[in-house]
């Protein structure tokens, strides 16, 4: 399998992605947030919990923007969590917080747009996702599988055609998405016992668009 560099920003599940994809056969798993090694890399990963403005200013500290940008063109690239709504034109925290822009959408807050007000926000645990289109990462999934959100904030897509998994809580939004060589969800495969680690086993058998 391949070598997987985990992008290291301070933020997320990082050494729980990285056991995860150890166990499912990577060949080699870094945890880096080093330019050079994560450009060297065949895979990459970019976890996330948290704030889009405490993500994005993490990113342009370590001057990692553009260097996530050239990955996703030409090598697989999966986005977990918050990893996912960094990818987008902007998020709604904080007024308005641009994301790297290269998905046309928004994260937007859960509060006030929810049809059940017995729903907590933040969605935390075990949720279906319907898989909108095929993917390879699909493949051994069944559809409607269970995986494990934990956000407050969801994907609102100006394209449906990027979106490869729905998932409904309150409203429907965009779990899975998919472009290119990017795969990005907002649920968490490494907290997603046995249908998640056939996603990230995927991921690495998977050489992208």
């Amino acid at each position: 399998m391949s070598s997987v560099v985990v992008v290291d920003y301070g933020m997320g599940n990082i050494r729980s992605v990285a056991k995860a994809l150890e166990h499912v056969g990577a060949r080699e798993v870094v945890v880096s947030h080093d330019p050079e090694r994560i450009l060297s890399a065949e895979h990459v990963i970019l976890p996330g919990v948290g704030a889009l403005r405490a993500c994005m200013s993490e990113l342009h500290r370590l001057e990692l923007n553009e260097v996530l940008l050239q990955c996703m063109q030409d090598r697989p690239f999966l986005g977990i969590c918050l990893g996912m709504q960094v990818l987008l034109d902007a998020g709604e925290e904080g007024g308005r917080t641009p994301g790297l822009g290269l998905i046309r959408g928004e994260a937007r807050h859960f509060a006030g747009r929810l049809n059940d007000a017995a729903l907590k926000v933040p969605h935390m645990g075990w949720n279906r996702v319907r898989q909108a289109h095929p993917h390879p990462l699909w493949e051994g999934i069944p559809d409607e599988s269970w995986f494990y959100f934990v956000h407050s904030y969801f994907v609102a897509l100006d394209d449906p055609a990027v979106s490869v998994g729905e998932t409904e809580y309150g409203l429907t939004f965009t779990s899975a998405l998919a472009k290119g060589f990017i795969f990005a969800v907002q649920f968490h495969p490494e907290k997603s016992q046995q249908t998640g680690l056939v996603l990230l086993r995927n991921f690495l058998h998977w050489q992208g668009d």
